[in-house]
C-alpha cells in the first residue's frame, strides 16, 4: 500500500528517528512491544490499514527430475565417481568443490544459468540492485527466454527498494518471483518499513537467510554469499571474505527439496500479490530492459587458480567436466515455519542420512547439527563466523571438545572490520569465558595487505576486507559450510541452510586455508599477563606487536556501541 502523498513529508521527517529504533527493535522483543504500543496511533495514521493480503493464490510447483537430456546433467554425471557400489546398489556420494574466490563464485552462477536447459531455482536473503544483482537477474531473464523455468525466492527485508527490478523480471514468461515473509508496508526505505511493521514484529522477525542456486536439478551452489557486489570482490570500499560450495549428485536433490518446501510454503507470496508500485506490466518490462541494457558483459575470471588451486568453473563446464571431490554430504535445513520438524536436522556425522530428530523451537536444526558436530571432535575444532555470539549450549559443546583434548579455535571479525558492532559487543561479553575454557580467539585485522581475500591472486577492489564466511572444520575430516552465523539470531529467528561434508581431503584444504591465510592476518586475542583484561597481538613488518584495547577504534565508538549493547537482547543478536 502506498503512503498518501500528504503524509510523505511527515514520514521523511520521521525516518531519522526510525533509524535509531527500528533495527534495535528487531533485536529486542520487549523494546519492540514498547515501541509498538507507543506508536500505534502513528502507525494507523502513516500506514493506514497496511497488511498482507488475506487470500493469496499460490500454484504449487516442484523440482523437475526428468533432466537427463540436459547438458548440465551429463556434465554432473561425468564429474562424479562411479555411482554404483560393489553390489550394484547406488551410493550416496556427491561431488563437492569449494569456491573461496568471489570472481569464480560469480562466474560459476552465471555459467550455470547460461548452460541450464530446464530449470533455475534461486533462493537468497539479498539480491541487490547493483551491477552483480542486475547481471544475475539478466542471466535469469535470458534463461527464461530460452524456455528455462525460473523460480526466484527472495527474503523481503531488503527488497522494498528493489521492487522495480523484481517487477520487471516477473513480467517475463517462464519466470515466477516470490517474496518470503513480506513486511506489510511496501514503500519507503528499510528503516521506515520496519518501523511501520512493529505491530507485526513477532512475524516479521522471522527472516529467510538461506543462499541457494540450483541449475537443472544437477548442480547447486550454497554457502555464505548473497547476490551483491561486495560478495564477489567488486565493491568499494569494502568486500566480504566468503565461501560457497558447488555440489552435484544426491545432495542437489536434497537441496531442491528444501527449496520446494520454502517455495510452496505459506510465508512465500507471489510477487504480484504484494507489489507496491502502480503502472503496467509493459512499463515495468521496458524499465527493466532499459536498466539491463546499460550493463556490460560478464567477463570470465582470469584463467588462474583460486586459493585452493582450481580453475574457473565456467571454463570447466565448457570442457564437459567439473573438478569435484567425491564426498558424503548431509544437507541441513531449517523449516520455513518456526518449530516445524525437518529431516536430517542433527545427530552425529555418522548417522544415516534422513535420520529424523526433533529440536525445540528455541534452536533451529542447522545450529543443532553444528553443535552435535562439535561434540564429536577429538583433535581440532575450527570455527569461522563473521558474527559470533555463543549461547550456553554452544559454549558447552565447545568446552566438551576442549576437555576431550581437541584444540578449539574461533575466528570472527574485529570491532574494526565488522559491519554489525552490536553483534560484536554481544560476542565480546564471552571472550573471557572462551579463553578460560582453552579456546584460541582470532579477530580479523583491517586489511593492510593489498588483497583482502582468501588469496593474493584476487583483484583488490576494496580497501577493507570483512569476514562473512560461515565455516566449521572438525578433526580435518568433517566441515560445515552454509548460511548460518554462529550467533543467536541464526539459532532462534532466521532460517538457515548448509552442508555437512565428510571429506578428509577438502577438510584439510579448508583448515589449511584458514590457518595459513586468515589467522596470520588476524589479531590473536589473549588474557593480558598481568590479569588486567585482554590483549591483541599481531604481526606487522615482521615484528610481534601487542595492543591493550580494541584495535583501530576510537573511545567514542567503543562507548557508543557499549551503551547501545546494554539494551539489546543478545538472544536475538
Amino acid at each position: 500500500m502506498n503512503t498518501p502523498p500528504s503524509l510523505a513529508a511527515w514520514r521523511a521527517a520521521c525516518e531519522p528517528l526510525a533509524c535509531r529504533f527500528c533495527i534495535a527493535a528487531l533485536h529486542h522483543m520487549e523494546l519492540a512491544r514498547v515501541l509498538c504500543a507507543a506508536a500505534l496511533a502513528l502507525l494507523s495514521l502513516l500506514a493506514g490499514c497496511a497488511a498482507l493480503p488475506g487470500e493469496v493464490h499460490r500454484i504449487a510447483s516442484h523440482a523437475r527430475t526428468d533432466v537427463e537430456d540436459s547438458a548440465l546433467a551429463r556434465i554432473a554425471a561425468a564429474s562424479l565417481p562411479d555411482m554404483e557400489g560393489a553390489a550394484g546398489e547406488a551410493t550416496e556420494i556427491s561431488g563437492v568443490r569449494l569456491l573461496p574466490g568471489g570472481d569464480q563464485a560469480f562466474d560459476a552462477r552465471i555459467a550455470l544459468a547460461q548452460a541450464a536447459r530446464h530449470t533455475l531455482d534461486a533462493q537468497y536473503y539479498v539480491v541487490a540492485d547493483d551491477a552483480s544483482g542486475r547481471q544475475f537477474l539478466r542471466a535469469l531473464r535470458d534463461a527464461a527466454a530460452r524456455g528455462v523455468r525460473v523460480r526466484l525466492l527472495v527474503d523481503d527485508l531488503y527488497t522494498g527498494g528493489d521492487d522495480p527490478m523484481l517487477a520487471g523480471l516477473a513480467t517475463h514468461g517462464n519466470v515466477q518471483v516470490r517474496v518470503f515473509n513480506p513486511l506489510p508496508v511496501r514503500s519507503g526505505g528499510l528503516r521506515t518499513r520496519v518501523l511501520l511493521s512493529l505491530h507485526e514484529i513477532g512475524r516479521v522477525n522471522r527472516r529467510m537467510h538461506n543462499k541457494l542456486f540450483i541449475a537443472d536439478n544437477s548442480f547447486a551452489i550454497t554457502g555464505g554469499r548473497n547476490i551483491a557486489d561486495a560478495y564477489f570482490g567488486r565493491s568499494k570500499p569494502a568486500n566480504f571474505i566468503d565461501m560457497d560450495a558447488l555440489v552435484a549428485g544426491p545432495a542437489v536433490r536434497a537441496l531442491s527439496a528444501s527449496f520446494d518446501a520454502f517455495w510452496n510454503g505459506p510465508l512465500s507470496y507471489p510477487f504480484e500479490a504484494i507489489a507496491s508500485g502502480g503502472g503496467t506490466a509493459a512499463g515495468a518490462r521496458e524499465r527493466f530492459a532499459a536498466v539491463l541494457s546499460e550493463l556490460g558483459p560478464v567477463l570470465p575470471p582470469a584463467d588462474e587458480r583460486d586459493a585452493l588451486g582450481r580453475g574457473p568453473v565456467g571454463a570447466q563446464i565448457a570442457q564437459g567436466r567439473v573438478d569435484l571431490v567425491p564426498a558424503k554430504v548431509r544437507v541441513v535445513a531449517d523449516a520455513a515455519m518456526q518449530g516445524a520438524a525437518v529431516d536430517d536436522a542433527g545427530g552425529s556425522p555418522d548417522e544415516p542420512e534422513g535420520t529424523l530428530r526433533r529440536e525445540g523451537p528455541a534452536m533451529g536444526p542447522v545450529m543443532a547439527a553444528n553443535l552435535d558436530l562439535f561434540r564429536t571432535a577429538r583433535a581440532e575444532v575450527l570455527v569461522v563466523s563473521p558474527y559470533f555470539v555463543p549461547m550456553p549450549r554452544m559454549i558447552e559443546a565447545l568446552a566438551d571438545a576442549s576437555r576431550g583434548g581437541a584444540r578449539v579455535a574461533v575466528m570472527t571479525n574485529s570491532l574494526a572490520t565488522t559491519d554489525e558492532p552490536l553483534v560484536h559487543h554481544g560476542y565480546a561479553r564471552y571472550r573471557g569465558a572462551l579463553l578460560q575454557m582453552g579456546a584460541a580467539l582470532y579477530e580479523l585485522m583491517p586489511a593492510s595487505e593489498p588483497h583482502p581475500a582468501w588469496s593474493g591472486t584476487e583483484s583488490a577492489r576494496g580497501s577493507l576486507g570483512r569476514l562473512h564466511a560461515k565455516l566449521a572444520v572438525i578433526d580435518r575430516r568433517w566441515f560445515y559450510v552454509g548460511s548460518m552465523n554462529m550467533d543467536r539470531r541464526s539459532a532462534h529467528c532466521n532460517t538457515e541452510l548448509g552442508l555437512i561434508v565428510d571429506s578428509p581431503a577438502l577438510a584439510a584444504e579448508l583448515a589449511d586455508l584458514i590457518q595459513r591465510v586468515r589467522m596470520p592476518a588476524s589479531f590473536a586475542v589473549s588474557a593480558a599477563p598481568d590479569g588486567g583484561g585482554l590483549q591483541w597481538s599481531f604481526l606487522r613488518d615482521g615484528q610481534r606487536r601487542v595492543l591493550r584495547r580494541e584495535p583501530e577504534t576510537s573511545w567514542p565508538q567503543r562507548l557508543r556501541w557499549s551503551l547501545l549493547s546494554l539494551v539489546v537482547d543478545e538472544d536475538l543478536l
